[in-house]
């Protein structure tokens, strides 16, 4: 009885894209669906227009609405969501000749970002793009925005009422741009002291749905939201990792990325993907099934160009290796190195290679050593405790046996204790 019910909550819609040779509407069509699979709409027919420029008044023009217009009788649907972004005068003129509710792909996409918002800086984050986004579609709309009502396009900061005057938005947009800095601030410090404490970071980043979560959570245990949807992951976690050469990193998974992500989006999450370009080491997950995988790879490749991300240190990790036949898998295998790495992370496969890549791409900040202090060094030991890390300790007549690590600036000194080892 749930299952019925919840199925009948699921907005019914039908997709709409202009093929006019700048990308590939096939393909940007078949992750809309998911997009919308994601915000809890059922696709109910995708349309592809070729046209050689949009339309300015319609986008597609009012022939191809009038059939649109027929398919939403027929099928009954509920919502019409365009794979380009639509202007508020062709919004009005599309919801006005269909009698339908009209949204485009960045209303969906900040719809799904507002769903998933969990921490205060993401949800506003999302709020500012939202206002901007509607901002630049006040003029237009006309009755479009009250017919957008509740549900998919409107989640977020509210409903914005045609009567809402551009004062009102740009000061709404003011106030939150202004906690966004005051949060920037808090976190840049919190970044601002890892540095100072030689706190090793590692960036997780990637397309959306490759697996990123996934990962993060099979080697921290964190327990981040697994989906098999887009942006199942919104907001920024961060978790301790124990590497084999016994250092500690501060592991993070960020959002993921799509093609033609919204540059409001962008602009609103800048400040949080910037974290990334303060990362030691980056990791760049793959769905290594995936038939557009080069594509993906550079759509991420040139965001973290913009980002200032160039010069860090990157491992390009193919996940989901268990889709791969047995063929595939080994040649791919046979392939890898310190800089590729062939993983599952769903089933744990690969997971110390990755370890070592990450060892190997770090800066070298402290060595693995066995000392023995003697009790009248005791303060260097504890110099030793607070910047290293102990594995294990003895008490002996000749002094504390220890088998830490040693930040390098301490090393030299360290290592007039090392012979004293053998006398023990």
């Amino acid at each position: 009885m749930h299952e019925i019910q919840q199925e009948q909550t699921r907005t019914k819609a039908i997709l709409v894209g202009i093929n006019t040779g700048e990308y590939d509407a096939e393909i940007s069509m078949q992750e809309l669906e998911e997009l919308a699979d994601t915000a809890e709409c059922d696709t109910l027919l995708k349309i592809i227009q070729s046209r050689p420029a949009p339309e300015a008044a319609t986008c597609i023009g009012a022939g191809k609405l009038e059939e649109i217009k027929e398919q939403v009788k027929i099928l009954d649907a509920d919502l019409i969501i365009f794979d380009t972004e639509l202007t508020g005068m062709q919004m009005r003129n599309i919801s006005d000749l269909t009698d339908c509710k009209v949204i485009d792909r960045t209303m969906l996409i900040l719809d799904i970002f507002a769903g998933r918002a969990r921490t205060a800086e993401g949800k506003v984050q999302v709020a500012l793009a939202q206002y901007k986004y509607r901002l630049t579609r006040l003029t237009g709309m006309g009755t479009a925005l009250s017919r957008l009502g509740g549900g998919i396009g409107t989640r977020g900061p509210g409903e914005t009422k045609l009567e809402t005057d551009r004062r009102h938005i740009r000061n709404r947009i003011t106030s939150l741009e202004n906690e966004l800095r005051e949060m920037e601030k808090h976190r840049k410090f919190i970044t601002s002291r890892r540095k100072k404490n030689s706190i090793l970071t590692a960036a997780i980043v990637g397309y959306t749905n490759a697996g990123k979560s996934t990962l993060f959570n099979m080697l921290t245990q964190a327990g981040v939201l697994e989906e098999n949807k887009l942006f199942a992951t919104l907001d920024v976690t961060a978790r301790a990792l124990e590497l084999p050469d016994g250092r500690s990193i501060l592991l993070s998974d960020t959002v993921g990325f799509i093609r033609r992500l919204p540059h409001h989006l962008v602009e609103a999450f800048r400040s949080t993907l910037e974290e990334t370009a303060q990362a030691d080491v980056i990791l760049h997950v793959l769905d290594v099934s995936e038939p557009d995988l080069q594509e993906r790879m550079q759509i991420t490749q040139d965001l973290l160009k913009d980002l200032g991300c160039a010069e860090i240190p990157k491992i390009c990790i193919l996940n989901k290796s268990d889709l791969l036949d047995d063929q595939t898998r080994i040649s791919i295998q046979g392939k890898s190195d310190f800089d590729t790495v062939l993983m599952s992370a769903k089933h744990g496969d690969g997971v110390q290679d990755l370890l070592k890549a990450i060892v190997h791409h770090l800066p070298q900040t402290t060595r693995r050593m066995q000392l023995c202090i003697p009790y009248a060094d005791g303060g260097f030991l504890n110099q030793l405790r607070e910047e290293g890390k102990i594995f294990s300790e003895e008490y002996t007549e000749n002094g504390i046996c220890v088998d830490l690590l040693v930040d390098l600036k301490y090393q030299k000194k360290a290592e007039n204790y090392i012979k004293n080892q053998k006398e023990v």
